[in-house]
């Protein structure tokens, strides 16, 4: 995967914007407004993931490739190396469960919203 199947990836789910809110180099994916995955595009491709806590330690475990969150919650964020390590299915699932994960701690009426989001 590289940085523009990341970004079509990340932009084909519903109600997803992108943005540089902190630099011109973190580029910030969102679904209503609330962070899922975080990118740098001028270094080696990673990026962080929002995760549920056992399955973070889980998949730090069992990939090298997956570390704890850089400057992030370490407790609920990973940082993925993209480095031909994984599968590009298996990263798609993890922005999946990223994505999924901020959509679970909506508010019902942001999960509405989300779901009459045209």
């Amino acid at each position: 995967m590289n940085i523009e199947e990341l970004r079509e990836y990340c932009l084909s789910k519903k109600a997803v914007t992108e943005a540089f809110p902190f630099d011109d180099e973190t580029l910030v994916f969102k679904v209503m407004d609330k962070l899922f995955l975080l990118t740098n595009i001028n270094k080696e491709l990673s990026m962080n993931l929002k995760c549920e806590p056992e399955k973070a330690i889980e998949l730090r475990e069992i990939y090298s490739s997956v570390l704890p969150g850089y400057h992030m919650n370490k407790i609920h964020w990973n940082t993925v190396l993209i480095d031909g390590s994984v599968s590009d299915k298996q990263l798609q699932e993890w922005i999946d469960h990223s994505y999924d994960e901020v959509v679970r701690k909506m508010t019902k009426k942001m999960q509405t919203d989300l779901l009459n989001f045209k």
